[in-house]
């Protein structure tokens, strides 16, 4: 089925289907037809999964035709097992956001689902593109549709949020295209593959890094350009928030697999103490800030940013040592523990907004004060309130422990400081997620409107229960994850102990 184009109509349905809803109008119409696209493109991005052949690193599912002959840009598509699933995870958050706006988005739904597909589509794009250019025009499309969901369905500060948001990311990939720009002439081509093979001298490698840390580091956000984060959160209406958190910041991750450690790995390796310290800021810092946050949105805000920190530290915490000593072992654990924490934070910050979207659904607020005693009135909703932030927290047999374990094994190997560091967050992320669960679940009932709380229907249960499956599943058994990724990311590590550097 589909033989031959299956990335393109995981990417084109969407977005024709996004348009077809935009057409259909401000009635009834616009949320069966995208739900029906969603749901059609979640099902057929399965066969990803199905058809997928973990042994081996090469590119699956490729697909290849001319697009810009005369500076050899193509349309160039294919999947690894790091990017397939990505797709997977996106492709099904997007049924998700379409569920949780189902009642709730009264203003314009047509637009408001059409910008979601349309994103959905783009989004695929990124992580399906093989040509650099094709990845670029990408991965600023999906800044279209973001911005119009803060700007038409945001809060009072919307305007702002939505200029901050798209100038930090516009920022930082300009200087991505620069670089892509340069070793284009050096290489001859825009293929990934072939940007991947090309000699530089330390000097550009390292101009080149920063280039792509600044571009990718946005969008994970990393310290000290985070900063954008949490005011888009705040101001985005609920679905905003959750493919935010649980998909577009990933792109950030995904960027330094695919560009920063194989295509500079001389550079990745001299400045990854910068990462390093980044993240661990990140990790400790941010952790502290979300600590004190009044508002919940901006508490899992700051929480995201500080879990997103595990990914980076993963992925470059023990290229020091390879550098000095040559040796590779252990880094495999690394960015296995990287992976899987991406893929984890996606569904448990994806689930903590749409929690959080629930009680201002009913309350119209998301002032931690204004709540206390929630579990009194709506008791299933508190135990998966409950589930999702102790696996906020890293509670074993849920999928938050399993990333950062790995991380953090992979931490001891380089330097018990920087483990002991990053074991921190065991204990920061328990202080303000646990506050965060006593002030608002539990104890007894002080507000008026607490009292009047009605328990999740169905609809409801049916999303965050589905997350919470998700959660389990992988906390409980992330060995399928692992098997499909593996020959990829060892490939990635190949790279990345290679030297590029000009004779």
């Amino acid at each position: 089925m589909f033989d031959g184009y299956l990335l393109s109509v995981l990417i084109w349905l969407p977005i024709i289907g996004g348009i077809v809803t935009l057409f259909s109008g401000d009635t009834l119409g616009a949320r069966p037809v995208a739900l029906l696209v969603s749901a059609v493109t979640f099902f057929i991005s399965l066969l990803l999964w199905t058809g997928f052949n973990p042994e081996g690193y090469q590119m699956q599912f490729v697909e290849f035709m001319p697009w810009i002959e005369s500076f050899k840009i193509n349309y160039h598509l294919g999947v690894d097992g790091i990017s397939m699933p990505l797709i997977l995870l996106n492709t099904l958050t997007t049924v998700l956001i379409v569920l949780a706006g189902w009642e709730v988005i009264k203003h314009k739904p047509a637009q408001y689902m059409a910008a979601f597909l349309i994103m959905e589509g783009v989004i695929n794009g990124v992580f399906a593109a093989q040509d650099s250019i094709l990845f670029y025009v990408f991965f600023e499309a999906m800044l279209i549709p973001m911005f119009i969901v803060i700007g038409i369905w945001g809060g009072d500060n919307r305007i702002y949020a939505t200029i901050k948001f798209f100038l930090y990311t516009f920022f930082g990939s300009v200087f991505m295209l620069v670089s892509l720009i340069y070793m284009y002439n050096q290489a001859g081509s825009f293929a990934i593959t072939d940007l991947q093979s090309v000699k530089l001298s330390m000097t550009a490698q390292i101009l080149i890094f920063l280039s792509f840390l600044v571009a990718f580091g946005v969008k994970v956000p990393m310290w000290p350009v985070h900063t954008w984060l949490p005011d888009a959160h705040v101001q985005a209406p609920t679905g905003g928030s959750v493919i935010l958190a649980a998909v577009m910041l990933k792109i950030g991750g995904y960027g330094f697999l695919r560009f920063s450690l194989p295509m500079v790995p001389d550079a990745s390796s001299e400045l990854a103490w910068l990462v390093i310290f980044m993240s661990l800021t990140a990790i400790v810092y941010i952790g502290f800030i979300a600590l004190v946050q009044s508002d919940m949105k901006k508490l899992v805000a700051y929480s995201s940013i500080a879990h997103m920190g595990f990914v980076t530290l993963g992925f470059f915490v023990l290229f020091p040592i390879v550098a000095n000593t040559g040796s590779s072992e252990g880094t495999l654990l690394g960015l296995q523990g990287g992976m899987v924490q991406m893929m984890s934070h996606g569904f448990i910050s994806g689930a903590m907004f749409l929690c959080i979207g629930v009680l201002y659904d009913r309350m119209h607020t998301r002032e931690i004060t204004a709540y206390g005693g929630v579990s009194n009135r709506m008791p299933k909703f508190a135990a998966l309130f409950v589930l999702f932030a102790m696996a906020n927290t890293g509670l074993p047999g849920t999928s938050g422990f399993v990333g950062e374990f790995m991380v953090i094994l992979t931490s001891f190997k380089a330097n018990f400081w920087i483990a002991f560091l990053a074991t921190t967050t065991l204990i920061i992320g328990a202080a303000y997620t646990l506050w965060l669960v006593k002030r608002v679940i539990f104890g007894a009932v002080t507000n008026p409107k607490v009292a009047t709380l009605i328990d999740i229907n169905k609809r409801e249960t049916l999303i965050l229960g589905i997350l919470a499956i998700f959660v389990l599943v992988l906390g409980l058994w992330p060995e399928p994850l692992v098997h499909v990724m593996n020959d990829s990311l060892v490939h990635v590590i190949e790279q990345a102990t290679t030297s590029k550097l000009v004779n």
